[in-house]
């Protein structure tokens, strides 16, 4: 049996992704590969953030208690925990749909050759994050209808960027398309004139719903 360190778990809505606002089981998992400069989860990504141990078993479980058919799997980096498939096996398992917050520079072809495979929201991390060259860019050749691109923006600079990746590998054929501001670094209506401004159809503007129902920096929503 495999054991996972779980940083949080508890019931909230979806703050966003394709399912914003929906019901969903949050499983945070410790551990990150990258440190985003605007990361707010920071807490969860260090190699000794306090954690609980947990099996694929127990963390099932616990979800199948709530009531609650919606998982997101999120962290840090849930992709880089040892044994992960495991989980991900005894999630498929059941009658659950799951959703993986990753940071787009861990490779998931394998992940989605399982059975009743989950979803993706995967991010491209832009140059605010100082993250970019960290992007595993042939991720985007297995994307389907049921994932999500997420872009994170840190000036309205970076759209520009954005509409490129878009573009090149022709990611709104394949799936949707989120842009997002960070949070009080960009004005939302900006964004939004961007769009206009270049008749983006195919890229919807999110804001995270989490950081507008409770504080913003309130854990366990």
């Amino acid at each position: 049996m495999s054991v996972f360190n779980v940083v949080e778990k508890f019931v909230s809505i979806n703050g966003e992704g394709q399912h914003a606002g929906e019901l969903a089981v949050f499983i945070r998992l410790r551990g990150c590969n990258l440190c985003c400069s605007y990361c707010d989860t920071r807490w969860a990504c260090t190699s000794d953030a306090p954690a609980t141990e947990m099996t694929e078993d127990e963390i099932v479980q616990y979800v199948l208690s709530t009531g609650v058919k919606r998982v997101t799997l999120t962290g840090g980096e849930p992709l880089l925990a040892d044994n992960i498939m495991d989980l991900l096996k005894a999630f498929a398992a059941e009658d659950l749909k799951i959703e993986i917050e990753t940071n787009g520079s861990v490779d998931i072809h394998e992940f989605t050759k399982i059975d009743n495979p989950p979803a993706f929201t995967l991010d491209y991390k832009l140059a605010g994050s100082g993250m970019e060259d960290k992007m595993n860019l042939t991720n985007f050749d297995c994307l389907t209808s049921k994932d999500t691109v997420k872009f994170v923006c840190s000036n309205v600079n970076e759209l520009d960027k954005v509409c490129e990746i878009v573009d090149r590998y022709r990611i709104s054929d394949k799936c949707t398309c989120l842009i997002s501001p960070v949070f009080g670094k960009i004005e939302p209506a900006d964004m939004v004139d961007y769009m206009i401004n270049h008749n983006r159809n195919d890229i919807r503007l999110q804001l995270q719903l989490h950081k507008f129902i409770w504080d913003p920096n309130k854990r366990g929503v």
